[in-house]
């Protein structure tokens, strides 16, 4: 479970879990379509839903930039698809095309290109066409190989659509998956095509592609690496055929039209492992190129282990595979020769609750080591690391987390990396020198992100706050600012004009624990007055929905919270405990208790919001998505009747129903603990409290429908009253069509229904 950010009706992502920002939404019927802010002279400009589904108040960003070999540019996909250009990372200005659909010399005529991939020396690049989506991210796709220098373009393979594919180091063979087995297209031999594998096959054997569970809890969507000398091919083969299937009847619908199922419908099958249940057995698989002789790896694991990543390394003879237990408590990383199939041990990282993803899937390596993110202390911080698993440096430390990891500059031994060294709230761009020195690169105090050279001569930054949208420019290693690419000045214009007033607040529980949250109130605020509360929340672990940043709210920047102040109510949002960015103890105090405290803290923040002298503490309201719709049963069914209503859009209502490796993470299993049942919305159906709006999509690949099913039934059993919403064949994101505004619209009315 990824928490989501929704940046258009395109991108939502389809998980718990990640962030997301949202541009489709919701729209009042009266209201032109493509209105932004109305207003005259004398009028106060009014927000409309229809404009924020428009996108009108989302920012502008800088997508899809690709470092460039020389370390002064970077690659882009032009907006309409139709050209690959060169960027320079000093000025931003474009400084030449490396790809245009218009002119290649191809018997293939292209219109666009939905995105594509370099080869290690960008004398050629893998063209992508006609992506077909198969779950968050992995796809299907037509590739073509362009040559950059005589400008021509050929088809990968004939033999059907492609998964995946990469070039070998030295650039002269390509492996891409195809139907759950492997291939390889040899430049130098004619494209000479090979299949490598002939065991895949749909529901039992996958080779080089992760399953389901691997796929979204592992963020991953490929499974294979050449060796660093180009010679051998290395894979992890996934064994699903005792993984139990979960079926989904798909009907015809509408938006997309899915006519098969016009007389009768069908279910689609495929493999997903719930909490308990069997998992995929993992092998690591190498094959060499020149003698085609297939070997597998002899990698010390459980057999109901993970094995999370395969990374090739600079030596040719140290493949690095990283296992971890059924747990997650423990992570192995072997150093395994790919022909002689021997393993040895470079590092074990363990934790007496579990460790954090990033612990495992953000190991960065370069020629002379590797860099890694571990909360050992208690907070994450960044560890370097030689290639035998020795530990030549702690990189950062202090009472603080590192978010992320950027770059590694060998000759200065310089690092670059985000931490919230400031404040839980805010995230700054840091470097690091080999005399411990450290240099705060971003200017400006809120959010900053950043996307460095080759060589980390330059960085891309991205920069808001509570009030300003995003700001993109260009900065050398320095700190110092060389360009401004994005400003979105008319966006901050606009926003300040109908935006509320915006505030972040620290309170402390009855418990003693202090938590961060954010407070939208209408910009004709009365203190005088007492208003409505509408709480949003995730609190996923790990999460964090409280920054000083432009990404606060379901959209970002407020836009829709902003809305809802219009119509009379205060918007807040609390991070409980649970969350993230203050340290592993705030984080995994709700390990195998998941949703406890959550709800605790959402209720918490509900008491302390009454007790303003400004909000009706009669009305407030709680809502969220995926684990925020989770949340929302468990705070509404605490035990203490705060919440007056609550909307809980794709929501889990019992972890049994959910997938093994994020669920067994925080849960272990349901063999193990007896809080499965016992703290869930099912488990705490007859103390619900408040009027309830159930919202799920029936093709869900995620969280099941049939965690909205089972809730209902024990809602119905504890004669608790309800209202409920099913979207015909919308997976988690729910949308498609008119169907995110018609479920915004019913949120909306909803909230008017019960608190107005």
């Amino acid at each position: 479970m990824k928490k989501t950010i929704i940046l258009s009706a395109f991108a939502f992502c389809l998980s718990l879990g990640a962030k997301a920002t949202i541009t489709d939404v919701i729209a009042d019927a009266d209201v032109p379509a493509m209105a932004g802010v109305e207003a005259t002279d004398d009028v106060t400009p009014q927000m409309t839903i229809r404009a924020i589904a428009d996108g009108k108040y989302s920012p502008e960003y800088i997508y899809g930039v690709n470092p460039l070999l020389d370390g002064e540019s970077y690659s882009q996909l032009s907006a309409d698809g139709k050209q690959i250009v060169r960027s320079s990372f000093k000025t931003g200005k474009q400084t030449g095309v490396i790809f245009d659909v218009a002119t290649v010399r191809s018997s293939v005529k292209l219109k666009s290109i939905d995105g594509y991939i370099m080869s290690p020396n960008e004398k050629r690049i893998l063209i992508k066409t006609q992506t077909k989506k198969i779950y968050r991210r992995t796809d299907t796709a037509v590739y073509y190989i362009y040559n950059v220098e005589n400008n021509t373009m050929e088809p990968l393979s004939e033999g059907g659509p492609q998964t995946s594919p990469i070039f070998s180091p030295d650039g002269n063979v390509i492996a891409f998956a195809r139907d759950n087995n492997l291939f390889l297209v040899k430049l130098l031999y004619d494209n000479a095509e090979t299949q490598v594998t002939t065991d895949g096959k749909r529901n039992e054997i996958i080779n080089g592609i992760p399953d389901w569970v691997n796929e979204e809890e592992f963020s991953t969507n490929r499974s294979f690496e050449f060796s660093a000398d180009s010679k051998v091919l290395c894979w992890i083969r996934y064994d699903e055929s005792k993984v139990p299937v979960y079926e989904m009847q798909m009907w015809k619908g509408d938006k997309p039209r899915h006519d098969e199922n016009d007389q009768y419908p069908h279910d689609y099958t495929y493999k997903y492992p719930i909490a308990g249940e069997q998992n995929s057995t993992v092998t690591v698989q190498s094959f060499e190129i020149k003698s085609r002789v297939q070997r597998q790896l002899d990698v010390p694991l459980d057999a109901d282990g993970y094995i999370p990543r395969i990374v090739s390394t600079s030596d040719p003879t140290k493949l690095a595979v990283v296992t971890l237990n059924r747990h997650q408590d423990c992570m192995n990383l072997y150093m395994v020769n790919p022909l002689s199939g021997v393993a040895k041990l470079a590092l074990q990282e363990k934790n007496d609750k579990y460790l954090r993803e990033s612990a495992y899937t953000d190991l960065t390596f370069y020629p002379d080591g590797f860099a890694m993110l571990s909360e050992r202390t208690g907070y994450q911080h960044l560890y370097w690391y030689n290639l035998n698993g020795q530990l030549l440096r702690t990189v950062t430390q202090g009472n603080f987390e590192v978010s992320n990891f950027y770059g590694y500059d060998a000759a200065t031994q310089k690092f670059y990396y985000a931490s919230h060294e400031e404040s839980p709230l805010k995230t700054a761009v840091y470097c690091v020198d080999k005399n411990n020195k450290v240099t705060r690169l971003s200017a400006e105090s809120g959010q900053n992100s950043a996307t460095f050279s080759v060589g980390c001569k330059y960085f891309m930054n991205r920069w808001s706050n509570l009030t300003t949208p995003p700001v993109t420019t260009l900065c050398d290693n320095t700190g110092k600012k060389l360009a401004t690419l994005v400003d979105n000045a008319a966006l901050k214009e606009k926003m300040d004009k109908v935006v509320g007033q915006r505030e972040l607040f620290t309170f402390t529980t009855q418990d003693g624990v202090q938590l961060n949250g954010w407070m939208l109130k209408p910009r004709d605020f009365d203190p005088s007055k007492q208003y409505p509360v509408i709480m949003y929340q995730y609190s996923g672990p790990g999460s964090q929905e409280v920054q000083d940043g432009w990404g606060n709210g379901f959209y970002g920047g407020f836009a829709f919270e902003s809305y809802m102040a219009q119509q009379g109510y205060i918007c807040a949002c609390v991070d409980g405990r649970g969350t993230g960015a203050r340290g592993a103890e705030f984080e995994k105090c709700t390990y195998l208790r998941l949703g406890d405290l959550e709800s605790h803290d959402q209720v918490e923040a509900a008491i302390w919001l009454g007790n303003q002298s400004y909000i009706d503490k009669n009305r407030i309201a709680i809502w969220g998505w995926s684990f925020g719709g989770f949340n929302t049963l468990m705070s509404m069914s605490e035990g203490r009747p705060v919440f007056c209503c609550g909307v809980a859009v794709a929501a889990p209502s019992n972890w049994r129903y959910y997938d093994t490796v994020y669920t067994e993470r925080y849960m272990r299993t349901p063999q193990e603990n007896e809080n499965y049942n016992a703290i869930s919305p099912i488990g705490r159906a007859s103390q619900l409290s408040g009027d309830l709006l159930l919202i799920h999509g029936t093709a869900d690949d995620n969280v099941h429908f049939r965690n909205c099913t089972e809730v209902s039934e024990a809602y119905v059993q504890a004669d608790k009253q309800f209202e409920m919403q099913v979207y015909t064949n919308r997976n988690h994101s729910i949308y498609g069509g008119n169907t995110r505004y018609h479920l915004l619209t019913r949120m909306v009315n909803f909230f008017n229904a019960k608190m107005k």
